[in-house]
């Protein structure tokens, strides 16, 4: 009988020469051997140092810690609170500049609409500090020379007086000014606009005109008063007890070529002598 007869008992008897018999299994997996126990060293922790450099070398740009990477300046090392307070100051001084620019354009430009109806609130923001002698779009430059001077009565502590010369105080700022390449606006501008102030708020008699002459007379008296402060006029002891101030005005000469004509004769303009308050006596300014 051969192979085919024997049916399944054919492929579990003996191999047959040349015939290949059946495959042995796999061994299974080989019991761990029982190993002396070892000591387990703990893994040292990372610092987030190295963690973040490790972040970097792993193409991680952004630290692990969530901050931006320096130390902070300026507004943004302050807290909440003062940020805050500073953003509110800058806005106050932001506000203010605003309206001080706008003031001064309606008040230098041509009359119009707005600079009408509020020709009050102008003119109250403007005078006297901020006063401009020109106008936008017409200028006026002056063709005059025009020197202030004040004189002083000086009350001694014996009750004597004395009333010193003119002190020609234009002549002072034009000095500070010569050969001075940054003078300052008190220098320049000052007292020529105190008394532009003061000519134009009053008629030729020296009476106020308007709402601003006791304004302007009272804007050019302590002028007078802390120039001649500095100019110790009152001396040690004495006080200054009443002004006087006067202007001298020249016309300034045309250019050569010029045919125009003008007159060569000085005028003064000679205010009243003003009494000053108690608080002005020494210097004050009220």
């Amino acid at each position: 009988m051969d192979a085919q007869d024997k049916g399944s008992d054919a492929r579990h008897g003996p191999a047959e020469p040349g015939t290949p018999g059946p495959r042995a299994p796999l061994p299974g997996p080989a019991a761990p051997a029982d190993e002396p126990d070892e000591p387990v060293v703990p893994r040292p922790e990372a610092s987030p140092d190295s963690e973040e450099r490790a972040a970097r070398a792993q193409g991680g740009a952004q630290p692990l810690s969530g901050d931006s990477g320096g130390p902070r300046a300026g507004v943004a090392a302050l807290s909440l609170r003062y940020r805050i307070g500073v953003a509110l100051t800058l806005a106050v001084v932001a506000v203010v500049v605003c309206v001080h620019l706008g003031m001064t354009f309606l008040h230098v430009a041509p009359p119009n609409t707005v600079s009408r109806k509020h020709s009050e609130t102008i003119a109250d923001w403007i005078y006297p500090e901020f006063e401009q002698n020109w106008k936008l779009f017409a200028p006026n430059p002056l063709q005059q020379n025009v020197s202030v001077q004040v004189r002083a009565e000086i009350r001694a502590p014996d009750g004597a007086s004395r009333t010193t010369g003119w002190y020609d105080l234009s002549a002072q700022d034009g000095r500070d000014i010569d050969g001075n390449p940054a003078p300052s606006h008190t220098q320049q501008n000052e007292l020529r606009r105190a008394w532009d102030f003061y000519v134009s708020t009053h008629d030729d008699d020296n009476r106020p005109v308007g709402l601003h002459g006791a304004l302007s007379e009272t804007y050019l008296r302590r002028i007078m008063v802390m120039r001649l402060d500095r100019a110790d006029a009152a001396g040690a002891d004495g006080e200054v007890a009443r002004v006087q101030v006067r202007s001298r005005t020249t016309d300034v000469p045309p250019p050569s070529w010029s045919e125009e004509k003008v007159s060569g004769e000085t005028v003064y303009r000679v205010l009243p002598w003003w009494s000053l308050p108690e608080d002005e006596t020494r210097g004050g300014i009220g």
